[in-house]
């Protein structure tokens, strides 16, 4: 079969920060069966893109392609292949999430990974949709959260924390959210309650809820998340934090991650719902800036200030 034309990516060739990856050329092979190619119109940037190839991790090989998530229109489809939700043709649009080199103008990828993208977001938005969107929605089932509950949320203003704020309204729960002061506008966009972190914030969070506090979600990872959360939370099994893993290890509260096993299956499995909940207008995706392909690096500082206001995405075409 003919192979496709040459691409860009980016590359990390040894362990090391953003700096030092290589902008490089390649070929992306054509698909074989259950694969796929995307042109890729958007990739979505993650604190975990740079994470996991900072230093030597297992399963990561180098030199590792950059990138887990983008959106674009497919270009090529393997014999007798499927995507993720169902029959495809080429140049359909597409996004595709827990793929690897989403950094990149041209990619082969898995089938089952991509999904057809919803018409109401944009490609920058479209690519930074699933790996929040998991992870909120897995935050939210490992605590049991349940209608009518009010539950506490940790970093409510940040990515992860405005999916949560958004699914959780969906179904019912409350949600007292902590922020900057500069930042409780969007969570009161999303339909959270938001308090000042900082000294003092459990008797703000207890003045707030006006009642108890059924979980906590700690989406920041701070020794006052936790301390909070173990003060105001009776059932430890109902703490869950996705930063804070050596305080989960010693206080007993739950911690979950992409790369566990169940958190694997879980995400997997909640991806057509999330792109259901987009495509219905009720989940969106807040973005601050793009940025063009090429600037990956300049992208990653903005994001490792802790501040960017939203998500960002890489441009191939900018």
């Amino acid at each position: 079969m003919k192979r496709v034309t040459m691409a860009l990516q980016w590359i990390a060739r040894t362990p090391g920060a953003p700096e030092t990856w290589d902008f490089v050329e390649y070929e992306p092979p054509a698909p074989a069966e259950g694969e796929v190619t995307i042109r890729v119109r958007a990739a979505g940037v993650n604190p975990a893109d740079a994470k996991h190839v900072a230093g030597p991790r297992a399963g990561v090989e180098f030199p590792a392609a950059i990138g887990y998530e983008v959106s674009g229109e497919l270009t090529a489809i393997g014999p007798n292949t499927a995507i993720g939700s169902g029959a495809a043709s080429v140049g359909d649009e597409v996004v595709a999430f827990r793929v690897r080199g989403g950094y990149s103008t041209q990619l082969t990828v898995p089938a089952e990974k991509v999904f057809a993208k919803p018409t109401t977001l944009t490609h920058a938005e479209a690519s930074n949709l699933l790996l929040v969107g998991t992870t909120a929605a897995e935050m939210l089932a490992v605590t049991g959260a349940a209608p009518g509950e009010t539950i506490l949320l940790h970093g409510a203003s940040g990515a992860v924390g405005v999916s949560v704020l958004q699914q959780a309204r969906l179904r019912g729960i409350r949600v007292i959210g902590t922020a900057g002061e500069n930042r409780f506008d969007e969570v009161h966009r999303f339909g959270g309650v938001p308090v000042r972190y900082g000294d003092g914030l459990a008797d703000r969070v207890r003045d707030a809820a006006g009642g108890p506090i059924a979980a906590a979600l700690d989406a920041v990872g701070t020794d006052e998340a936790v301390d909070v959360s173990l003060d105001l939370v009776a059932d430890r099994r109902r703490i869950v934090t996705i930063a804070a893993f050596g305080r989960a290890g010693a206080d007993g509260i739950l911690a979950i991650a992409g790369s566990m096993p169940a958190s694997t299956r879980f995400r997997d499995e909640v991806r057509a719902e999330l792109i259901a909940l987009a495509q219905n207008g009720d989940l969106v995706v807040p973005v601050a800036r793009t940025f063009a392909l090429d600037q990956a690096p300049e992208a990653h500082r903005l994001l490792a200030t802790g501040h960017p206001g939203g998500k960002l995405a890489l441009i191939p075409d900018a």
